[in-house]
């Protein structure tokens, strides 16, 4: 395997229309919204997808890549260890995996119980004595859902102060924001908007929390409208899941 992708290969010259063409649709939403100088920083989720794509993508410039399986993460990470690029856990994340994470995660965005916190202190205290790490941003997964049927993960928006108190107090973690997923069927500007509105609340008491990791490849520009500064878009670059042979 070479280090950097051959230009004129077909799958790299897919995923560089797609790119430009996600690309194109943030500078828009960004500058709708008046944010030419300060827009929102794309992550690009790679699960399911082969580190090959993430290494094309690389040489595309991308350096933000989002993970929601701890072991595919995991894997894709050491095999593109000289690459330097940013990995953002993304998913659901087990207490037990913290441990793992937090060897090569440099954000998790789903953070939404006081275990989770209490885990993940503990795996960076022993991390950065062995490797001497930074900090690990951790995004509060706040729900936005009204109908718990339709529950999509998070913690409760009367949850939030808590869990920003724990995290604040964390050593070796840093409380970057909130994170959430619009409803499924919910109007997101509706959804993005109420996010906004928690994170202005958090950052009364918690100044540094400015982050909102919010918008999907379906919804990006109501979340830049509603102040994302992370956008997680997965599908819209890479497209579909990769069928499993």
């Amino acid at each position: 395997m070479t280090d950097k992708p051959e230009q004129g290969d077909a799958r790299m010259v897919q995923l560089r229309e797609r790119l430009e063409a996600v690309q194109q649709r943030i500078a828009r939403a960004a500058a709708a919204s008046g944010r030419e100088d300060n827009p929102p920083r794309l992550i690009v989720v790679s699960k399911f997808h082969p580190a090959e794509d993430v290494r094309r993508l690389a040489s595309l410039g991308v350096r933000d890549f989002g993970e929601n399986r701890d072991q595919e993460a995991s894997a894709k990470a050491e095999e593109l260890e000289a690459l330097g690029l940013t990995w953002h856990f993304v998913g659901q994340l087990q207490s037990k995996k913290s441990k793992t994470v937090v060897r090569y995660a440099s954000a998790v965005h789903s953070v939404d119980r006081a275990q989770l916190v209490t885990a993940l202190e503990k795996a960076m205290a022993a991390q950065q004595e062995q490797t001497g790490r930074g900090s690990l941003d951790c995004f509060i997964q706040v729900s936005l859902d009204d109908d718990a049927g339709a529950h999509r993960g998070g913690a409760a928006p009367a949850e939030v102060p808590q869990l920003a108190e724990q995290l604040e107090a964390a050593a070796g973690l840093r409380l970057a924001g909130l994170m959430a997923v619009a409803p499924l069927g919910a109007d997101p500007d509706q959804a993005f908007e109420k996010l906004l509105g928690i994170s202005t609340s958090l950052q009364r008491d918690f100044p540094g929390a400015t982050g909102i990791s919010a918008g999907m490849s379906q919804d990006l520009e109501a979340a830049v409208r509603f102040g994302a500064t992370h956008l997680r878009i997965g599908s819209d670059i890479l497209g579909s899941r990769p069928a499993v042979r």
